[in-house]
């Protein structure tokens, strides 16, 4: 059974910094794509960062330069490291990956999701 389990999230004052985790169970990201993806009050999910499995990185325009993706391979973790925040980032943060499991059954997950609020 594929589990995604986000953390990290908080309240931040504009400017600071804010590190998610999503640890995975039953699914490898290395040789998977994931991605972070946010929703704020009223508005839709929007993609924010994309790693694929072989490293190549996509940022949305609203958090190029300020937001990084990456992950650990051993720890099976993937990080979204937030910098110079501005309120417009508030969301709930989700982590999601579409890949092959270890049971080789392809499938679309998504983790339950970390709130990020800045505010002063």
């Amino acid at each position: 059974q594929v589990q995604l389990v986000e953390s990290g999230g908080g309240l931040v004052q504009p400017g600071g910094s804010l590190r998610l985790s999503c640890a995975a169970s039953g699914i490898a990201f290395s040789i998977n794509d994931m991605s972070w993806h946010r929703q704020a009050p009223g508005k839709e999910r929007e993609l924010v960062a994309r790693l694929t499995a072989n490293l190549n990185t996509y940022y949305a325009d609203s958090v190029k330069g300020r937001f990084t993706i990456s992950r650990d391979n051993p720890k099976n973790t993937a990080y979204l490291q937030m910098n110079i925040l501005v309120p417009e980032d508030t969301a709930v943060y989700y982590c999601n990956v579409k890949g092959v499991d270890y049971s080789t059954r392809w499938g679309d997950y998504w983790g339950q999701g970390t709130q990020v609020t800045v505010s002063s």
